[in-house]
């Protein structure tokens, strides 16, 4: 696993977008994986920009990582909602190229196992971006999910739930169950990038580079991965 320590959250924002650009460049029909948050806002921000400037995304086809179980596609607080915001819009990606689980399908295990099933049917993910959680989860998989799991349905923890309360209308309560891409159907994909800036990332980050490699820290699966980059702002990496 490589690790990468860059000044600030906008240099890590720049390394991962010259990541995808490149990966874009060399195979236009690229298969990328993509997560949510505000980790990923200044990544897509710059994708976005290098579409306006003449850069073609319309071939990529996008996987979301997770979605709360309960909300509608069109609900702003749905992870599809976000993408649709972020990514296929300002990157002029067909909308029937994005797939992210239905949070309101009536059978969500079910859902799940078809979302597992359009990623084989891509041909695997190329390339699939992460973001870290506090707890060391990526996606939803949260600490003492197998390294095995496949695409499911969970329970998010109460801190997975409370970093994601700004993200949500206010006063609505965060969702308790997601579907989210296990931790062996993340890593299988080509390549993986991992994202991490800020202070409150740091036990997290130290814990997914430096200790066990174990359930307790999903995030530390990566360190299983032939092809897995971190990118980790100084805040994150703590003192030299």
């Amino acid at each position: 696993m490589k690790i990468r320590i860059l000044p600030d959250r906008e240099a890590v924002a720049a390394a991962a977008a010259a990541e995808i650009l490149a990966a874009v460049a060399a195979r236009p029909g690229l298969v990328l994986g993509v997560a949510t948050g505000r980790t990923m806002e200044p990544v897509y921000a710059r994708l976005a920009r290098a579409a306006a400037e003449g850069a073609a995304f319309g071939g990529v086809e996008l996987f979301g990582l997770d979605e709360y179980v309960g909300l509608a596609p069109g609900h702003p607080a749905a992870f599809r909602s976000y993408l649709e915001r972020h990514v296929t819009v300002p990157l002029g990606i067909p909308s029937e190229r994005l797939h992210v689980p239905d949070g309101i399908s009536i059978d969500p295990a079910e859902e799940a196992r078809r979302h597992e099933a359009r990623i084989r049917a891509a041909g695997g993910i190329d390339l699939q971006l992460l973001g870290l959680g506090r707890n060391g989860h990526i996606a939803f998989n949260e600490p003492g999910s197998p390294f095995v799991s496949r695409t499911r349905v969970v329970r998010l923890a109460r801190s997975t739930r409370e970093d994601g309360r700004s993200a949500l209308p206010a006063g609505m309560q965060p969702p308790r169950t997601g579907i989210t891409m296990g931790v062996g159907t993340i890593l299988e994909a080509r390549r993986l990038l991992l994202l991490a800036t800020g202070a409150a990332k740091r036990p997290a980050a130290e814990a997914l580079c430096f200790g066990p490699v174990s359930p307790a820290c999903p995030a530390s699966a990566l360190r299983l991965h032939p092809d897995a980059t971190v990118l980790l702002d100084r805040e994150a990496a703590g003192p030299e």
